[in-house]
């Protein structure tokens, strides 16, 4: 395996906490969140990607989505949310990432760390 193809796999890991993250400090539409994630090449990805993501976040109870006019002539938008248990679920994946971080760090050399 090629630094390419692992990169890829982290991403894949990595998009839905990222997805959550950014619809939890706000609602946001689906563009939207393919903008914001450009900004971090890391876990940028394509419409291809996200769309099918939401809509299984969405089946799953994770968000909810409604629909808000359009300012300025444009169209209108489907904006997602957190659901209660959409903040429940990220409040667990928040806890795994910060054991799986700490674990890593650890590995590589850093402070010593053990899970509570």
């Amino acid at each position: 395996m090629n630094i390419e193809d692992w990169k890829s796999q982290l991403k894949r890991g990595t998009l839905e906490f990222c997805i959550l993250l950014l619809i939890q400090s706000e609602p946001s539409y689906g563009y939207g969140i393919i903008s914001k994630l450009e900004q971090y090449p890391i876990v940028a990805a394509k419409e291809n990607t996200i769309y099918p993501l939401l809509r299984r976040l969405l089946k799953e109870g994770y968000i909810d989505a409604n629909w808000r006019e359009g300012t300025e002539g444009l169209p209108p938008r489907k904006y997602y949310s957190l659901t209660e248990k959409g903040l429940e679920y990220i409040s667990a994946m928040s806890k795994e990432w910060t054991n799986l971080v700490c674990s890593i760090e650890a590995l590589k050399g850093g402070a010593s760390w053990t899970k509570d």
